[in-house]
């Protein structure tokens, strides 16, 4: 048969035989049975054949590779023509199905990357960049504009703080007390014994210090208010300076150009925040505890134009992407699940009508985490600045009935931070108010993010605290911090956090609509579109779909989460698959403490006999942005890809009969894909 067919033995590499009886000793035997064989034809297109014996262990016969290539022909006796790409293949109906199978994951990253904007608000900054960036830029969701009038600086929801009162500081103490008992340091009492006592009786001990907690890196510099550029000073970034913004005009007075020099009309970012207390500014935050910051004193309109300025100086400052060019991009919107449906509809708005991009697709922040994870099913738990989520995701499809929102965070475990330093009485002297100076949240925050951790026993640390009462010059001070392990405690016993509390919205706002984008409205004008909002006022308003709960912890709120998905096997592999993400997840301790309490907290009638948190090879705050990369790129269907015609004319109405859907009920089609 060999000879009739004109085969020959195309050779091998690797070992000397295919098959093996496995015997010991005498008894064993290897032969070379198998063997590659090939025609005349075959060695000419392919002429760089190779076989390869491969040992396997489940069979006694060795498998027999066999790779079929061809060497770099040279000359025009073997020149082949070349390979091209035609762009009618795309019409065909398979194209999608067949190209998804054949591609490199990396090769379709780089080719529809290029023109995709990721845009993640979170609770306190956003996360914008495009999708080829490996991480977005990360800016305080804030923007201050100058006042006309003379003034100190002033913030919108300042008069929505409260401080707490005797309640609320008496259930922080049992709560402080509980902790202490956990981590088995002493309680309050034993602590601050006296009011008058300088310092308390016993310092905790100071061990574990890396060298770089003993450098001075919670510094903070002033904003530079002035602008000294002839170019409009709406895009224009300060930079810091050492000394006393206050004092700039009248160093450059006497200058021939000093007409030039003039304050800046807007500020963004962090450099809002870094505004001097006695500057004329007014400083805005459009969206607060994971809703747009309404009030009587910051009306919708309002919130919307901030929201629009700041994301269109991001987009022509951070990105470099001029307004007549947006419409060569498309847009991907990672949102919380916290926002209700009308601010959904008016972020779309923002992008597709205000800023200009060619088409825009909402995902869920909790999907966006999964797949950034590359996770199908997993439990994410979202710890954000100001407000924490817990969202359970099966197969790629996250479950609205197991949504919780916590409405504590990251600043609220820096602001107690301060608080048990002052009743540690190891805070220095200083006049520190994180609630009515930004520079001081700064300051707190950073502290936290050095050297908070969770541990048994006392923990203490030496660290720089600065102070910003006055502008002239920056005090400090070396001190020494104690009981760095409570504070983070408060997610679990939350009555430890008091977050700010603040009054209702004029109206309703904050309920959500349970038929997201599913039908469009008429405007005050009788059009159909979304731009009035007269017509909210009569919308059908149903309970939201989030649930809210303001004193449970966050062992609880996991558990409650997962046990109401009412299923066993998607229960433990839940409990199994717990995913930290946000700011907050990388403190140390906090995942072995999570495990051990969600453990002791599950009901002993629930078959689960083991938890495990994950922890992520990449920032965690971050992993929704990425996720939300992964999903717009690998997005072949876009069913759910909102064009702006489409928007503008018909309002939430998209083309082809069909209508944009919650993202509740957006099922991802690149899973197989994804997983595979």
């Amino acid at each position: 048969m060999v000879d009739a067919c004109h085969f020959s033995d195309l050779g091998y590499s690797g070992l000397p035989f295919t098959w093996d009886n496995r015997q010991s000793g005498a008894d064993n035997i290897k032969v070379r049975l198998d063997r590659a064989l090939g025609d005349e034809g075959l060695l000419k297109i392919f002429d760089d054949t190779s076989v390869t014996h491969v040992q396997t262990t489940e069979s006694d016969h060795c498998a027999i590779l066999v790779k079929l290539s061809r060497a770099v022909w040279s000359g025009t006796a073997g020149f082949h023509k070349p390979f091209k790409y035609e762009n009618m293949w795309r019409q065909h109906e398979r194209y999608e199905q067949d190209y998804l199978k054949t591609v490199v994951p990396s090769q379709l990253m780089a080719e529809r990357s290029a023109n995709l904007v990721v845009i993640n608000p979170g609770s306190t900054n956003v996360r914008m960049g495009f999708a080829s960036q490996d991480v977005p830029f990360n800016v305080p969701h804030c923007i201050a504009r100058h006042k006309s009038d003379a003034g100190k600086l002033s913030v919108r929801d300042q008069r929505l703080n409260c401080r707490a009162g005797s309640t609320h500081n008496a259930e922080r103490e049992k709560a402080y007390d509980i902790i202490a008992s956990l981590l088995k340091i002493p309680f309050l009492t034993e602590v601050s014994s006296s009011e008058n006592q300088p310092l308390p009786p016993k310092m905790g001990r100071v061990d574990g210090l890396s060298s770089q907690q003993n450098k001075d890196d919670n510094k903070l510099n002033w904003t530079d208010l002035m602008d000294r550029s002839s170019k409009s000073s709406t895009s224009i970034e300060s930079s810091d300076a050492d000394e006393d913004p206050s004092q700039s005009t009248s160093d450059d007075g006497n200058r021939p150009n000093s007409k030039e020099i003039k304050y800046k009309e807007m500020i963004f970012g962090e450099d809002a925040l870094r505004i001097p207390p006695s500057a004329s500014y007014c400083l805005s935050r459009p969206i607060r505890r994971g809703h747009f910051n309404i009030s009587q004193n910051y009306p919708l309109h309002q919130v919307l134009e901030d929201l629009r300025t700041i994301w269109n100086w991001m987009l022509i400052e951070k990105l470099h992407i001029n307004p007549k060019d947006r419409n060569l991009y498309s847009v991907i919107l990672v949102l919380g699940e916290i926002f209700d449906n009308r601010e959904i509809k008016e972020m779309l708005s923002i992008v597709l009508g205000d800023l200009g991009f060619s088409t825009a697709v909402v995902h869920q922040e909790a999907l966006a985490a999964a797949f950034g994870n590359g996770l199908s099913t997993t439990c994410v738990v979202n710890i954000g600045a100001q407000v924490t989520q817990v969202v359970c995701v099966e197969d790629g499809v996250a479950l609205p009935h197991t949504a919780l929102a916590l409405p504590y965070g990251g600043d609220d475990i820096s602001r107690c931070l301060l608080w048990v330093q002052h009743r540690h009485r190891t805070w220095p002297s200083f006049k520190t108010e994180p609630m009515k100076r930004p520079m001081d949240m700064l300051m707190l925050n950073k502290i936290k993010e050095a050297y908070s951790q969770i541990r048994s026993g006392s923990f203490d640390a030496v660290a720089h605290v600065h102070s910003y009462e006055h502008e002239k010059s920056v005090g400090q001070q070396k001190t020494r911090l104690s009981a760095l392990s409570v504070p983070p405690m408060g997610l679990l016993y939350p009555r430890l956090l008091i977050p700010e509390e603040y009054p209702p919205p004029p109206r309703p706002w904050f309920q959500d609509c349970d038929d997201m984008l599913e039908d469009t409205w008429q405007t005050n004008d009788g059009v159909s579109g979304n731009g009035g909002l007269g017509a909210w006022d009569n919308y059908q308003m149903l309970p939201t779909r989030l649930k809210k709960f303001d004193n449970i912890g966050l062992v609880e709120a996991i558990v409650s989460s997962i046990l109401s998905t009412g299923r066993v096997d998607l229960q433990r592999k839940l409990f199994c698959s717990i995913q930290l993400v946000g700011g907050v997840a990388l403190t140390a301790g906090l995942a072995p403490v999570l495990e051990q309490r969600v453990l002791n907290t599950i009901p002993s009638n629930q078959p689960v006999e083991r938890v495990v948190v994950l922890q992520s090879g990449r920032n965690p705050l971050f992993i929704p942005w990425k996720g939300g990369v992964i999903l717009g790129v690998l997005d072949i269907g876009r069913d759910a890809w909102i064009h702006r015609e489409d928007w503008i004319k018909n309002g939430v109405h998209v083309g082809s009969g069909r209508k944009y859907k919650d993202s509740y009920f957006l099922q991802s089609q690149i899973m197989c894909y994804y997983n595979a």
